[in-house]
């Protein structure tokens, strides 16, 4: 009897474990990050609704070509992982520009500046360092 209770408390123990683990790293779809930025402008500027439709409208595009760009640079890719690495990074760096360039026409210069340093970092997935601060917070 005691054997049964210790494996079931064992089995009840491991299911609790494999239940609390993260999933695997889902990328959202561009309608999802589109959909997220729109919740932050209209929570933040309170854009009119035509904005917010151009808005979400061309972020959506721009994601869209954004992941077939990455899918194709990944599936071309050949065993220089290096050479991958900065073409990413470069095609990345230039979506981003056409993602502020698309921002910007839709906010003044001074919202546009909230926007950069205020909210954009605020939606950046925090990840904590040693001993649960932020990285590179030095102490």
């Amino acid at each position: 009897m005691k054997k049964l209770v210790l494996s079931i408390s064992a089995l009840i123990f491991v299911a609790a474990a494999l239940q609390a683990q993260p999933g695997g790293f889902t990328r959202r779809t561009p309608e999802e990050r589109a959909a997220r930025i729109h919740q932050k402008f209209d929570s933040a500027f309170k854009l009119d609704v035509s904005k917010l439709a151009t808005l979400d409208t061309a972020l959506t595009v721009l994601f869209k070509t954004q992941d077939t760009r990455m899918k194709e640079i990944f599936e071309n890719a050949s065993d220089d992982r290096e050479a991958m690495r900065e073409t990413m990074k470069t095609e990345r760096k230039k979506f981003s520009d056409a993602e502020d360039e698309i921002i910007k026409m839709m906010l003044t210069a001074e919202q546009f500046t909230i926007w950069k340093e205020k909210i954009v970092p605020a939606m950046r997935p925090q990840r904590p360092g040693s001993f649960g601060g932020p990285v590179g917070s030095g102490n």
